[in-house]
């Protein structure tokens, strides 16, 4: 198993310090994969612990919000085991967090420590461990901020992971072609736009596709999920004002994204409580330097609107074509149901991409 201990400085400051051992389990050698869902963190810790401030404590730094969507879409739910719980049943969920007291652990404070495909392969594994309940406290007051931030990126980084095994070869062939970038994608996911400038690309079964146009009626239990790619020449950096992406955006889904009723299209929520947000970020290699724009979109075009849900877009510069370049994930499903493993899906998909030409 690979592990990484944090530990905490007098000055209560997070430092880190790598170290591994080889590992000693069958988990990697028999293929074993992880189970429980994508957005949950298992904790295992005695029931006391559980019953006690710390859950709440547990809640407030683990489950965090992805903004600025309505309704809200927890980061991580939380689910309890018992330690003996644990041991006499599957031990293969993808999250899992240990809280332990030990009155043999050295040190002033609490510590940290992340191992990585412990019974099973991609799975992620936090052990946080404390002399007595007062220190598993401060400990987890200092270092759930970090805990999140590790579960978070890896649950991304797993999906991107799980999608590069995937054959649509043929897709993403069409996608460099035309755009100059690659990205990971769900297995079956085809184009169903085609553009110069546009693509639409519908996801598979799990997130079965969306009717823009035509009779049917959707499934309220239904999610419905997909990406646009479009392009449009790059002048300067001013091009990457919100305001100025919200307005190109807006355009160009006008006139490609038309919905059912005739006069209507896609086009971006506008309210004090889900403004679209947007910050810096960087694909998974590092490599590739941009914007990522969150928010929501609805049908417009018409007094009356229609459906809507949520979008996650990701805008940078493709310096070969000289191209501006959004890709835009987008989600439509019923508010009872948990938009977190779509978004998840979106999130991985736009780290991955870069640009090939």
């Amino acid at each position: 198993m690979r592990y990484k201990i944090i530990s905490f400085s007098l000055a209560i400051t997070l430092l880190f310090s790598f170290g591994c051992e080889s590992n000693s389990n069958n988990s990697m050698s028999s293929g074993l994969n992880v189970t429980g869902k994508v957005g949950e963190i298992l904790v295992v810790c005695e029931q006391g612990i559980w019953d006690s401030p710390i859950q709440a404590a547990l809640d407030s730094g683990l489950t965090q919000w992805i903004l600025p969507y309505l309704p809200d879409v927890a980061t991580f739910e939380l689910t309890h085991k018992t330690p003996s719980h644990f041991t006499q049943g599957v031990k293969r969920y993808r999250n899992t967090l240990f809280i332990n007291i030990d009155p043999n652990h050295k040190g002033e404070h609490g510590s940290i420590v992340k191992r990585k495909d412990v019974w099973a392969k991609d799975q992620f594994v936090v052990d946080i461990t404390g002399k007595d309940y007062n220190q598993i406290v401060e400990t987890c007051k200092l270092g759930l901020d970090e805990v999140h931030k590790e579960f978070d990126d890896f649950e991304w980084q797993r999906l991107i992971r799980q999608f590069s095994k995937n054959k649509v070869e043929r897709v993403k062939s069409k996608i460099r072609e035309n755009f100059g970038i690659d990205m990971v994608l769900p297995s079956n996911a085809k184009i169903v736009t085609k553009r110069t400038n546009f693509y639409r690309i519908e996801f598979p079964p799990a997130a079965r596709p969306l009717e823009f146009v035509g009779t049917n009626t959707q499934d309220a239990g239904e999610i419905f999920s997909g990406l646009l790619i479009y392009q449009y020449d790059y002048v300067d950096s001013t091009q990457f004002d919100i305001k100025r992406l919200l307005q190109d955006r807006d355009t160009m889904l006008k006139y490609n994204v038309p919905y059912e009723v005739e006069g209507m299209y896609m086009g971006t929520q506008y309210s004090d409580f889900v403004f679209p947000e947007m910050n810096k970020v960087s694909s998974v290699n590092g490599k590739l330097n941009g914007f990522e724009m969150r928010g929501m979109f609805l049908f417009t075009g018409l007094p009356k609107h229609a459906t809507g849900g949520a979008f996650w877009a990701y805008h940078f510069i493709n310096k070969k074509t000289k191209k501006l370049v959004c890709v835009s994930g987008y989600v439509d499903a019923p508010p009872t149901t948990s938009w977190t493993h779509p978004l998840r899906e979106i999130q991985a998909i736009l780290r991955s991409v870069e640009v090939v030409k």
